[in-house]
């Protein structure tokens, strides 16, 4: 990676492959590959002109694409974490399937926010915060569906009912509210404790809510009608936890005065005390089945009770301080538990024993969680991360950073796809769970594609070529025998057989299916620059430092022909689609074309004035194009030899030039770091935006608006940084027509809005620009 990092002429080739994907579907694979490899090197992406191009399954986390115009690009399942996008150009994207580690950023809250909780569906987070509110989210669009006020104090806790037409919410002004969904209203407000209610809980049936409060008291209440069904009296201090059993025939709760009580929700009495614990009791939790009651204790143990003869099962200790949190995984052979000591630990709750302990937090640990499925266990920290931990193999996933102080709860959508994360920051932040690295990297110098665009070779300085599967982007094999660099290859038309050239001085032909080389043509006497079947296959030519150009017949493997005229190295030769002409062009200038079958010159193309580098026929056979050190592309009519037209805008040597398949449209890389299309009939430059986005790129340029945060944007933050780093960024980025949607069906647009995005839909509003 290093070594490459450094080669120039890999990384254009790189380059040039990913702009390739805007013009023909077959290069997609190979250049969402390329581009994943340029951010992996640390390739500044900055000011690129990337129109048009279609990227696929990969990722480009801490790419730095500052001030890019991306404008009718496609993404489709890409993972764009950390990607720096400030003061890009966004127009007509379309963008789907997006992977990002931090969705949308909820913002709204006007101080540190509680407690947060989904929607059973999924489609709306609820939100308590010290600023007396809770807000309605909407999940894929990150705006505020509505704002609930009636608390006059700080929002302790919110719930949805398991049906999610109900929600609860409670704090210490002694009251429940109850708030109908749909219409925001609030249903009823539930009276009764003396003092602060500290937790609520709704049986699984949606009949009936739990509340026990700093008065020392359990209430029960009817969700219908919000009338209190009973009172619960027995603790001697402050409930602090409060839990129904699956099949909500027991309720348990938890006391500063260090006892749980089992009650039956039917009889509204005490079934059992269980004592015996040496300090406050803050979670209690059934297991699946309801069978069994973990919770965690300021003693540094949990304990588990069997439910249905109140006996202790176990001590589990481990814990050096106190246990926050227990939390049962989803099919219940599994406890984690979360403490002051900043680790996370499972236990094997039938055995009693620790099965695995989770290190990596450097402060106490607020709230872990399951998802549903129970493979994976999110935990979130005092020290502003959050981990999510693989359960099976007891590793740490992923780390999640973005908020900026300490965060109070994470909480698992219902699919398990997103997680929601609240801190003192005053946000609330969704994280995708699944990040989707890539999986494979090509390394490599020249490059070929097989005609099926099935196999694609890489010859490299280290002497070999790789062969790679285009569709899963794996290296099938590596084939050695050069003994230097290698400097070309090519398919042969069927498939069958792949051509190299080095600069060893010789020719290799393979056999693509054995992978077998077949053949060594050495009569060249020096380095050997490029290599070319004819279009039936028959005839191989080459050509070299030598000045010579060679024809080889692949039947018999013996050369044909001599091809002499150029007076200096020839740099690459290039058959026309009938195969009766072969061209060539050299250092000493010209463009020499040449007779198939005779091996007579045919007519010399003279008009550049430096060394030209590259040719290709257009597929209709009308036309070649040239490409040169002059900084000149040059096109040229083959039936008469003349040159028809010169395209200039390189400034700097051209490397490379090739026509789209229709014959319409020329494209040229160049040293000066560009890509260029060029329309064959009116012998221009395709330029890079459309007359509306040239009208909404001169409106902001506007004195009045340049004075606000578009000329705010740091466009130099180092890619380390970056890369490290992985925090979104788009300040300045203009976003028009476009779509830009995650993979769980949440559009981002917001997101691109809270990151300083100007989004409009066709012009920008006066009132924008009179900012």
């Amino acid at each position: 990676m290093k070594q490459i990092a450094h080669n120039k002429i890999i990384v254009q080739l790189l380059q040039f492959l990913v702009r390739l994907t805007a013009n023909d579907d077959q290069f997609i694979v190979c250049g969402s590959n390329s581009l994943n490899l340029l951010i992996e090197m640390k390739i500044d992406l900055r000011n690129q002109n990337l129109q048009n191009i279609k990227i696929k399954n990969t990722t480009i986390v801490g790419g730095n694409f500052v001030r890019c115009n991306l404008s009718g690009s496609e993404f489709d399942n890409v993972d764009i974490s950390g990607v720096n996008l400030n003061g890009a150009q966004l127009f007509n994207c379309r963008w789907k399937n997006l992977k990002i580690q931090e969705l949308n950023k909820f913002v709204g809250h006007r101080n540190a926010v509680r407690s947060v909780c989904f929607s059973p569906d999924g489609t709306t987070l609820a939100s308590g915060s010290n600023d007396k509110s809770i807000r309605l989210w909407d999940v894929k669009t990150g705006q505020q569906k509505g704002k609930l006020d009636g608390h006059s104090d700080s929002v302790r806790t919110v719930g949805f009912s398991p049906d999610g037409t109900v929600l609860a919410s409670c704090n210490h002004d002694k009251s429940i509210r109850l708030w109908d969904v749909k219409t925001r209203k609030k249903k009823a407000k539930l009276e009764g404790h003396t003092l602060g209610v500290n937790i609520f809980c709704f049986s699984f049936d949606c009949t009936t809510l739990a509340s026990g409060g700093e008065d020392k008291s359990i209430r029960l209440w009817d969700v219908k009608t919000g009338l209190q069904k009973a009172k619960l009296d027995g603790h001697r201090n402050s409930v602090l936890s409060i839990c129904f059993s699956p099949d909500v025939t027991t309720l348990a709760s938890g006391s500063a005065d260090k006892s749980i009580r089992l009650w039956d929700v039917k009889t509204r009495q005490q079934k059992a005390k269980l004592d015996g614990h040496t300090s406050n009791l803050y979670s209690v939790c059934f297991s699946p089945n309801g069978t069994t009651l973990g919770f965690g204790s300021v003693d540094n143990s949990i304990y588990l009770w069997d439910v249905k003869t109140v006996q202790k099962k176990a001590k589990l200790e481990g814990h050096i301080s106190t246990v926050l949190q227990v939390c049962f995984s989803p099919d219940g052979s599994t406890l984690a538990s979360s403490s002051y000591d900043k680790s996370i630990r499972l236990w094997d709750f039938e055995a009693g024993q620790q099965i695995a302990k989770f290190d990596g937090h450097q402060y106490q640990i607020n709230s872990i969680c399951f998802s549903p499925d129970g493979t994976t266990l999110a935990s979130s920290s005092e020290g502003k991360s959050i981990g999510l931990w693989d359960v099976k193999t007891v590793q740490q996933t992923t780390k999640l950073d973005g908020h900026q102080y300490s965060i109070n709860s994470v909480c698992f959508s219902p699919d398990g796809t997103t997680l929601a994360s609240v801190s003192i920051d005053k946000s609330i932040l969704l994280w995708d769970v699944k990040t989707g690295k890539q999986k494979s990297k090509l390394k490599g110098h020249s490059v070929c594609f097989s005609l099926d665009g099935t196999l694609l070779a890489f010859g490299s300085y280290d002497k070999s070529i790789g062969l790679w599967d285009v569709k899963t982007g794996e290296q099938k094999t590596k084939l050695d025998g050069h003994t230097s660099n290698v400097y070309s290859v090519c398919f042969s038309p069927d498939g069958t057989l792949l051509a190299s050239g080095s600069a060893d001085k010789s020719i290799r032909l393979w056999d693509v299916k054995t992978r077998q080389q077949i053949a060594k043509l050495d009569d060249h006497i020096s380095n050997v620059y490029s290599v070319c079947f004819s279009p039936d296959g028959s005839i191989l030519a080459s050509c070299s430092v030598d000045k010579s150009i060679y024809l080889w017949d692949i039947k018999t493997g013996q050369q044909k022909l001599i091809l002499n005229g150029h007076s200096n190295y020839v740099r690459q030769v290039c058959f026309s689609p009938d195969g009766m002409t072969l061209a060539s062009c050299s250092a000493d200038k010209s463009i020499r074309l040449w007779d198939v079958i005779t091996g007579q010159q045919k007519a010399i193309l003279n008009g550049h004035s430096e060394l030209v580098q590259s040719i290709c026929f257009s597929p209709n056979g009308i036309n070649l194009a040239s490409g040169s050190w002059d900084n000149s592309i040059r096109l040229w009519d083959i039936k008469t030899g003349q040159q028809k037209a010169i395209l200039n805008g390189h400034t700097n040597y051209v490397n490379s030039v090739c026509f789209s398949p229709d014959s319409t449209t020329l494209a040229s890389s160049s040293r000066d770091e560009s890509i260029r299309l060029w329309h064959i009939q009116t012998e221009q430059q395709i330029q890079s935006a459309d007359n509306l986005n040239k009208e909404i790129l001169a409106q902001f340029k506007n004195p009045s608006f340049q004075n606000n945060s578009i000329t705010k944007i740091n466009p130099n933050i180092p890619i380390l940084v970056i890369a490290t780093y992985p925090y979104f960024l788009a300040n300045g980025a203009f976003i028009q027509n476009g779509k830009f949607v995650h993979q769980s069906g949440i559009d981002l647009l917001t997101l691109f809005k809270q990151r300083g995005c100007f989004i409009f839909q066709n012009k920008i509003p006066k009132e924008q620009l009179q900012m």
